[in-house]
C-alpha cells in the first residue's frame, strides 16, 4: 500500500527530542556569563525552536553584535555540557523506525547546528533512520525554517528521492510557515512547545505518536 507522502521531513527540539532542559539551562549561563539578569523559565522556553541568533534579537533586543557574542558563549557550553540533557519524546523512536521501515525518505529539518542535532540523534540511536540530517548551518548561516526545508529538498533529491509529495512534521509555527514557504505541508504535533495558535496552517493536529504514524505513512 503506498504511503500519502513521498519523503517526510521531521523537526527536532520539541519534536523528536524534549531538549528544553539543556537549551534553557545553557540560556541562563549565557544570560549570568554576559552579566545580565536570567529571564524566568517561562520566558527561557520562548527561545526554543527557533534560530536562536534571531531569538537573542527579538526575545533579548539584542544587537546582532551582542547576539552573536552570546551565540558564541551559549555554543561552547551547550557542546561541552546540554547538549545531552534531553529525553526522547515516547514513541518516536518507533515512528521514525516505522518510516525508515516503509523506506519513506526520511530528513532531519531542524534549526538547530547540524554539529549538535547529529550529536543527538548518533547518542540516542536515531541517525541510521535518516537519509540526510539537515539543520542550520554551524555558522548559522542557514538557520531560518524555510532555507533549512529547502536544504532538505535538494538534499534528498539529490539522492534520487522522490520530493513531489513532502510532509514536514513539527511543533512550532516556524515550522508551519518555513514548510508553507515551500508548498510543504505540516502535521502540527502537541506534545511540543508550541502554543495551540501556532498550528493555524497546519494540515493535521496530531496527540500523539500513534495518530502521526497513521498520518504519514498511512497505515
Amino acid at each position: 500500500m503506498p504511503t500519502p507522502y513521498s519523503c517526510v521531513l521531521v523537526d527536532l527540539d520539541g519534536t523528536i527530542v524534549d531538549s528544553a532542559p539543556g537549551i534553557t539551562a545553557t540560556l541562563a549561563y549565557t544570560f549570568v556569563e554576559l552579566g545580565l539578569p536570567v529571564p524566568p523559565p517561562a520566558q527561557l522556553l520562548a527561545y526554543v525552536g527557533p534560530p536562536l541568533l534571531d531569538s537573542f534579537r527579538e526575545l533579548a533586543g539584542f544587537t546582532s553584535q551582542q547576539a552573536a557574542t552570546a551565540l558564541a558563549i551559549y555554543r561552547a557550553r551547550y557542546l561541552s555540557v546540554g547538549v545531552f540533557d534531553a529525553t526522547v519524546y515516547p514513541g518516536m523512536a518507533w515512528f521514525l523506525a516505522t518510516v525508515h521501515e516503509h523506506r519513506v525518505p526520511l530528513s532531519l529539518a531542524t534549526s538547530k547546528p547540524e554539529t549538535p542535532a547529529t550529536m543527538i540523534l548518533t547518542h540516542y540511536g536515531l541517525a541510521n533512520n535518516f537519509d540526510v540530517i539537515t539543520g542550520a548551518s554551524d555558522d548559522e548561516v542557514r538557520s531560518a525554517k524555510a532555507d533549512v526545508v529547502a536544504e532538505a529538498l535538494v538534499r534528498l533529491a539529490a539522492l534520487g528521492c522522490d520530493v513531489s509529495k513532502p510532509v514536514m512534521v513539527g511543533d512550532r509555527i516556524h515550522d508551519v510557515h518555513g514548510a508553507a514557504a515551500h508548498g510543504v505541508p505540516t502535521i502540527f504535533v502537541e506534545w511540543g512547545y508550541g502554543l495551540p495558535a501556532e498550528a493555524v496552517g497546519a494540515v493535521g493536529v496530531v496527540s500523539d505518536v500513534a495518530e502521526l504514524q497513521r498520518l504519514v505513512v498511512g497505515t
